[in-house]
Order: structure tokens, then sequence, then C-alpha cells
């Protein structure tokens, strides 16, 4: 059976049953790229397996040991396509100014000129595959539709696992549904007698937005949020836009249930950058006695106020691409349960046996490596094994910690909205906003060192407001003012959430990290539901309320060390306020006055 039987069968059987917008918009895709074929995804496993074919053929993709890794695969980028380019990602705004200075603006026209000219038959020798999917549970409320056409068989698979891949979204969008057109090719046509590569991409980059238009183009990459285009740019860049539009929130934020030792349930949100603690946060297990965690999503939150005027909340995806360096029993044991099986690897290193492997997976290194690369790993080069942004693909199902209320069309109440960071200094492990608008002030703030996830200097501080900098549609002054509005919002239909800021992060003078994290951040979890629940009192401070104690028992940790975490250097502070002053002025006219007005009173409460 080929991809075009079991696609033909499953999908609607003729172009009439189809939306005719879609159609349309697909043939005039087809007429610019020159594309071999045309098929028509549904998300079917039958597909998938095709998709899979295709891949081990070309080389694309590894077969991983079957006896050690069931229905997983290996795929190896090329060396320069292993992140998001987020210097060749692009806000297409009719007005510059509604991108804002935290993007890269483009003129629309000249943009859309610019990419057809390199999309003119850019698919020549390969097949586009059109994926209808639905960014959160199929009928809800909360959710919006979009079709994505690309010409690589690694993103049609990915998205299977990423998003709901179904041929009803076409029934919806015939309804009368709206949806976002989402077009990717990897800008690596194929003339007769040509040998193709196993990751084909292009060195020319460009991954465009068009707010008004609610258009994505991406064109070159292969790669994560680069080409998986209803994750980021779809999930945050658009959505942020029509969010903005509607009244609700488009956040870059894992969610989690938590369930006290009292069987009282809190659901909350929390904005971390990447490769911070996200997906360790998502799945932790808690040490304290009693305490449940929850996985409801690692990476995206979509908020609107509820028919109660609540804010409530969707994970919009149904998978994870989460970065596998790091990831162990250890660290995160859940994880490492749901990769049994089932899943897409890429750039991780391969084991001798034929299984992955990645820096922090174990101790040492087996014996046997081949690199991400394909060469053989020299342990004494200094170089990882795994790449440093190694990644991988599966579906949210196979999570163990997963609670059943995930796809809630409703979504569920947000109880605390949490902000994080990484920073060595400056931030202590915990504080609780003063109120809504400070907490957006700490939102407006938060500054992290740079990940392997996206381009940069590893370490370097840059500010990230609520870890939407990279990820953000319009104007950051106008999100702020948006994320304030909100407030005022909830003030009036329902009861907004608590704000806390958090730092797993800090150092001591040896530069060794002083808390120890992972399934220790419950007792963190446990003083948030205790303020929460008016149980434990709080210590003012010049940046919101720190506690007075955190339940220490079984830890080995002494009272200084805690002392330390909670730490507020003034000096430090009043500097960091400098930088993020620095930072926020570039917004000019269309920072909040709020926003500065709580720097000003950060700075008051400072003085001795």
């Amino acid at each position: 059976m080929t991809l075009t039987d079991t696609v033909t069968s499953a999908s609607p059987k003729t172009d009439e049953s189809r939306p005719v917008d879609v159609i349309e918009w697909v043939n005039e895709i087809s007429a610019l790229t020159s594309p071999e074929s045309v098929l028509w995804c549904d998300g079917s496993k039958a597909e998938a397996d095709e998709l899979i074919a295709v891949m081990v053929a070309s080389g694309t993709l590894i077969h991983l040991n079957p006896n050690l890794r069931p229905q997983s695969y290996l795929a190896r980028s090329a060396p320069s396509d292993v992140a998001r380019v987020e210097s060749r990602t692009f806000i297409c705004s009719l007005d510059p100014e509604d991108a804002g200075p935290t993007n890269n603006w483009y003129d629309p026209i000249e943009m859309k000129d610019t990419l057809r000219g390199l999309a003119k038959d850019s698919m020549r020798g390969r097949t586009l595959y059109v994926v209808p999917f639905a960014m959160g549970p199929l009928g809800s409320p909360l959710s919006k539709l979009g079709v994505q056409v690309t010409d690589s068989p690694y993103v049609a698979l990915s998205l299977q696992m990423m998003v709901r891949v179904s041929s009803e979204v076409f029934s919806m969008i015939s309804a009368g549904a709206s949806w976002v057109k989402c077009c990717h090719t990897v800008g690596a046509p194929l003339n007769a007698g040509d040998v193709d590569v196993a990751w084909p991409c292009n060195e020319t980059k460009y991954i465009s937005h068009f707010p008004e238009s609610l258009e994505i183009w991406s064109y070159g990459s292969a790669y994560g949020g680069n080409a998986l285009l209803p994750k980021k740019a779809f999930a945050l860049r658009i959505a942020s836009v029509i969010a903005r539009k509607e009244g609700w929130l488009a956040e870059h934020m894992l969610l989690v249930k938590v369930t006290s030792p009292e069987g009282k349930t809190y659901t909350m949100a929390a904005a971390f950058p990447s490769a911070c603690g996200k997906t360790n946060f998502a799945m932790m297990r808690p040490s304290l006695p009693g305490w449940k965690v929850e996985t409801l999503g690692d990476d995206i939150a979509w908020l609107r106020p509820g028919r109660d005027g609540k804010l409530r909340a969707i994970n919009p995806e149904a998978g994870f691409f989460g970065v596998a360096p790091g990831t162990s029993q250890a660290t995160n044991p859940s994880a490492m349960e749901m990769l049994w099986g089932n899943t897409i690897f890429t750039n991780t290193a391969l084991t001798a046996e034929g299984d992955i492997w990645w820096e922090g997976m174990t101790k040492e290194a087996p014996e046997g490596l081949t690199t991400w690369q394909g060469e053989p790993h020299d342990k004494t080069s200094g170089h990882p094994a795994a790449h440093p942004n190694s990644r991988f693909a599966v579906g949210l199902s196979q999570c163990p910690t997963l609670a059943e209320e995930w796809d809630d069309p409703e979504g569920l109440v947000v109880d605390a909205i949490i902000f994080g960071g990484r920073r060595s200094t400056t931030i202590p492990l915990v504080t609780e906003a003063l109120n809504w608008n400070h907490g957006v002030f700490l939102g407006a703030t938060i500054a992290s060192e740079r990940t392997a996830a996206a381009e940069g200097t590893l370490g370097e501080v840059r500010r990230d407001p609520f870890a939407m900098l990279p990820f953000l549609g319009y104007n950051m002054g106008d999100y702020l003012a948006h994320w304030l509005e909100m407030g005022n919002t909830l003030r009036v239909t329902g009861r907004p959430p608590r704000i806390f800021q958090v730092n797993w992060f800090r150092r001591d003078a040896n530069g060794d990290f002083i808390w120890p994290g992972f399934g220790e951040n419950s007792r963190v979890i446990e003083w948030i539901v205790e303020r929460l629940e008016g149980r434990v009192p709080a210590r003012r401070t010049a940046i919101g309320w720190t506690p007075e104690s955190i339940n220490l028992e079984g830890l080995d940790l002494g009272r200084s060390a805690l002392e330390s975490l909670l730490e507020i250097d003034a000096q430090a502070v009043a500097d960091d306020l400098d930088d993020a002053e620095t930072f926020l002025e570039a917004l000019g006219s269309r920072l909040p006055k709020e926003i500065s007005r709580q720097l000003d009173q950060t700075r008051e409460r400072l003085r001795p």
C-alpha cells in the first residue's frame, strides 16, 4: 500500500468534499512550488507508517533497536539547521510600529515578493503534503484551526505527534470555521538525476508571519519551531495577535494540575524561557509526601476568561518537542519513562547497541558512541556526542503523569501564574507579586541566561518578558498593556490568578547550584499553595512577598543556604532594574505608564 492509497481512502474522496478555499490555496502553492505530487493527510497510523518507510529508505530516519526502543527513530539534521533562527524570523505587519523594536520587521509586500521568488519551483521532485490540524480539542471554544503545506515528510510526521492532525478539520472549515495558512518548504528542489540528501534544507532561511492576513511562510529550515509551524509560529506569534483582538492570551507557558495532601486541586501556568526547566516542572514528581503534580502541557498555554468569568487555560498542543540533554532518571523520570518507544529523536548520539544517548542521561558516556553528526565519538575531544539542542518528539498520551483533564474543551481555571528563568544571582528562590499589576511588571522584567535552544552566546543574560521575546507576534508594549487590561477584565468578571516568580538556579561562591531543584521544587509549590490558601505569612520586601520559611524537612539544606536563596541584594536588584529600564525604554511611547510606575515604586521600596 502506498501513502497515496492510504490517504485517499481515509481523507475526503473528492475535491468537492474539501473546503474550496483550502483547495484554491493548495493549488496556488502547488503552481508556485511545482511539486511532483500532492498528498492530503489525515493523521492516521497507516499514513505515519508510510512516512516512516519513506524516510528510512532515504536515510532521513535511522530505525533504533526495536528491543530497546520500539517504533522509534533517530534523525540527524544538517549542522546549519539545529535550532530556531531568531535572526531570520520576521513579523510582516503593515505598520512597522505594530511589530515593535523587539521583533524583526519586514514589509509584507516585499517579503511576499521575496518568498515567492525563493519558493518558485522549490518543491520540484518532492511531495507536497497538506496537513490539516487543530490547536486544542476539536470543537473547543478555545481551539483554532490551521492547514500546513510542507515538502518535508519529517515535518509531516512530526506534526502528527505535536498537534491534532485530522480530516475533520476540513469539515469544520467547510462549515465556516476560520483557519490559518501555514506554508513551508525546505527550499531544496530536485532536478532529474539529482541524488537527495538525508536532511534537505537551504542556507537561506526565512520564518515570516503576516499578522493582518494570519499567514505563516517558512523557507529553508526543516528543524523544530522553524518548520513545525503550528508550534511557535502559530500557537504563539499568530495566536498572540488573534488573542489580543479577541480578548485572551496565547502564552509560552507550561500547565500543571497540583493536588495537595488534602485532595484539593490547583491549576498553575508557568512561563520559563526555553531549556530552563519547563518540561521538568511539567512532569515534576514531588519529593514531599502526599503531593501530586500532573501534566497538562509543557510549553504553550492559551488562557481565556470562561463563561464563569474566571481565567481558564488549555494546552493547544498534543505532544512534546523536548530538549534531550540533561534529561535522565534523576532529573525527569517521567520523561524517561515516556520515551520508551514511539518517539522521534533528533540530533542525539547513537549507541553501539542501536539506542539513543545524550549528555546527562548517564554519568559516563558509553563506549562506541556515534555523534549526532554520524562520526565516532572521541571522549577526549571535549565535544558533546549529542547536540546541546537535540530533541525528542512524542505524543502527550505517553506521558505517565498526564492529567485526565488535559484535553477538557472548557479549559481549567488558573489559580496561579508563575514566572521563572535561569539566574545565578539577584532573583530569590520564590517571590509573590504584590498585586496583578506588580505581577505584570515581574513578567515584563524577566531576564534569563541564554541556553542552547536559540542562537547566541551561552550564559549571556538577556531580557525575555513573559518568556515571549522570540515568540510575540506584535509590539511588546501593546502586549504588556494587554496583560494589564486582562487584569482589569478579571477583576470585574472573576478572580484574577495570583502571580509568583521563581528561580531554581542561584549559585554559591563556588559556582554550584544552591537549590537541589527537580522534585524538591514541590517545596516551593507547597509554599505557593499555602499562600493561595492564606495559611502562611510572608515577608514584604522591595520586590514582593518572600517566604519567612520553607519546608526543608528531610532535605540536606541548612538555614544559611535558605537565607542565601532568599537574599535580596539591594544594589544587585537596583542594577537589574537599571538594565530592565534600558530594555523597556526601547518600547518608547507604547510602554504602558503603569509599568514605569511599578519600576519607580520598586526603586522607592529599595531605599533604606
